[in-house]
């Protein structure tokens, strides 16, 4: 299927272009102007590069819209076709809603935290939904990191400077999306 020209995903997408077509993308959908399988192609070819899936994420799991609290199996299947990608992107943006939460009611904003626990509901829905056989193994890998200091996300929770509760409360939604995962 062709890409509509109005949503033409170039190989090198800069992050603030991908923003701005998922913006676009997104009020397209929830104007059903976009078909399923244009939607799919779309996304797809979004999330063939680190930038443009980055742009896809941020603005779709931060979207006000209620269309990204029930992904449909064109969103899913999509991002499906760039699976270390989208594992990668997702597993850290597990991370760092769950931290932000806690960031934002230490700064008593109880409204930046409501958003940043929709972050972490539809990022955990997607986490369920993707069936990536390399999820569970890189959610691994962050619980370890964030119970130790070590391991393969040392460095992005040392960069992101998550202090001890932010490390604990990140290690227990991880527990929780892995204990879902093998109920499946």
């Amino acid at each position: 299927m062709e890409i509509p020209s109005t949503f033409s995903v170039s190989d090198s997408i800069s992050f603030e272009d991908a923003i701005e077509l998922t913006q676009s993308l997104l009020a397209e959908v929830e104007q059903r102007r976009v078909s399923e399988p244009e939607l799919e192609s779309i996304i797809t070819a979004l999330v063939q590069s680190e930038n443009g899936a980055r742009g896809f994420f941020v603005t779709y799991l931060t979207s006000d819209r209620d269309l990204a609290d029930h992904p449909s199996t064109a969103v899913i299947q999509a991002l499906q076709s760039s699976p270390q990608i989208v594992t990668e992107l997702l597993v850290k943006n597990l991370a760092m809603s769950t931290a932000m939460i806690l960031t934002h009611l230490h700064n008593q904003n109880p409204e930046m935290a409501k958003s940043s626990e929709r972050v972490q509901r539809r990022t955990q829905q997607i986490v369920q939904m993707i069936q990536l056989p390399e999820i569970s193994t890189r959610l691994q890998q962050l619980q370890a990191s964030a119970q130790t200091g070590d391991g393969e996300y040392a460095g992005f929770l040392s960069r992101w400077k998550y202090d001890a509760e932010q490390r604990q409360s990140i290690a227990q939604q991880v527990k929780q999306s892995l204990d879902r995962l093998t109920q499946e």
